[in-house]
């Protein structure tokens, strides 16, 4: 069974109706799909070649319930910030299957690293590289590291997620990288590990990954000449997804499959003697997901029909934020293909609140359900409470049952952190 599909014109998720969901729990609500998330996890493992490492991509979804998943299939994490290292250790993630990368590490959260002995601190700058080098020196504590490198690679995808040029925040340029290795090879408290790029996320095609991984081979090789022998190359995630295809039926689909990616990263760099380290977020999570919502108001203006909805830009940020398309379905399916273009809004008082534009829909009442597909990667973890939204709950879906995961916020935690 898919893990969304119509059964007698209702939409399910694995074997519940979307309609049970939204009435025990409301709406708007993220579901998920535990067996897909399984499945998904899994084929990353199956497709590795020995001692790689898998690291989760945090910030695509920080659900520790999902996190904690993932740990117990093997996979390690690949955090961002001082909070996704407590979600992936509080989610029983192995310290030493954690990469930290950013640009902003602090002292506060560069110490939490060190204590907990994840496998290796991934460096963005110089500045970073003497913060951390001193930070280890003060606790006469060895830091492993990495460097990030910038390969000035074109990763095809929206420039708000393209982070390989050099005109980007991310990494440095290879010269640097080198000088950098060289300095931290020679400190007595740092102890250079691998070099690391990620050139983009939702990358629909392999060629700008296999660039990518020859420059990094080139540069290992390089360090190794100057008898720096490195252990990993880590190639990043970004894989990306179908967002704009039928995701119902069995087509073929723009996005890479996940064995195709890992053979086309992984067979140069065993070859060439290093280990591989990748940081899959988007590709795991993102199908697993859909937001399922409530129409609130349908109306007529300017020529345009409007469908609203309760669920905007503070739960999907995706389509305000990067124009992102995500296929959005009646839950009751139509019984006929009369359908008209509307455009899908939420209550935010922004006009961006946009879920869809342009899209042929069946004729909505109020209280119809709508589901927004793909939405498992960059949903809850980018939800907010802009304008007083609540941030909505999150459900697990196994066979032909569900349980909540996160409770829906209540009006009571708009006011967290404020002393009365």
């Amino acid at each position: 069974m898919k893990l969304f599909q119509y059964q007698d014109n209702e939409l399910f998720c694995e074997d519940v109706p979307l309609t049970a969901v939204a009435a025990q729990v409301g709406t708007p609500v993220y579901v998920y799909s535990q067996a897909e998330l399984v499945k998904r996890a899994e084929e990353f493992l199956t497709a590795v070649p020995p001692n790689a490492l898998v690291c989760y991509a945090t910030k695509a979804n920080g659900n520790p319930v999902l996190i904690r998943m993932l740990a117990e299939i093997g996979l390690g994490g690949d955090v961002t910030s001082g909070g996704e290292l407590f979600l992936a250790l509080h989610s029983g993630i192995s310290p030493d299957k954690i990469i930290y990368s950013g640009v902003g590490k602090t002292r506060a959260e560069i110490e939490m690293a060190l204590d907990a002995g994840i496998h290796a601190l991934h460096v963005e700058s110089e500045m970073e590289m003497g913060a951390i080098a001193k930070i280890a020196a003060e606790r006469q504590t060895v830091a492993h590291i990495g460097v990030r490198v910038n390969p000035n690679i074109d990763a095809q995808t929206h420039p708000y997620i393209s982070t390989g040029l050099h005109g980007h925040k991310f990494g440095v340029n290879p010269e640097r990288a080198m000088a950098m290795m060289q300095r931290a090879a020679a400190h007595p408290w740092l102890e250079p590990v691998g070099i690391a790029s990620h050139i983009g996320s939702q990358i629909t095609k392999l060629s700008p990954y296999e660039e990518a991984v020859q420059f990094l081979i080139g540069m290992a090789d390089e360090l190794a000449g100057m008898g720096i022998k490195l252990d990993y190359l880590d190639v990043g995630g970004g894989l990306g997804i179908d967002y704009e295809g039928d995701w119902r039926v069995e087509t073929e689909s723009p996005a890479p499959q996940i064995k195709d990616w890992v053979d086309i990263v992984s067979h140069p760099i065993t070859q060439a003697g290093y280990n591989l380290v990748l940081e899959p977020g988007r590709s795991i999570v993102g199908p697993v997901g859909a937001l399922v919502a409530q129409v609130v108001y349908t109306k007529e203006q300017g020529g345009k029909q409007f469908v609203i909805a309760d669920t905007g830009m503070n739960d999907l940020l995706r389509p305000s934020l990067y124009k992102a398309h995500h296929p959005i379905l009646p839950i009751q399916q139509p019984v006929t293909n009369n359908q008209q273009p509307v455009d899908i809004v939420g209550p935010i008082c922004e006009t961006s609140d946009t879920l869809g534009k342009e899209r042929p829909f069946p004729p909505t009442e109020p209280g119809d359900l709508l589901a927004i597909m793909q939405t498992g990667a960059y949903g809850f973890a980018m939800a907010s409470n802009y304008n007083g939204r609540l941030r909505p709950a999150e459900v697990l879906v196994n066979g032909d049952k569900f349980h909540i995961i996160r409770q829906r916020q209540t009006y009571q935690h708009l006011l967290d952190g404020i002393e009365e």
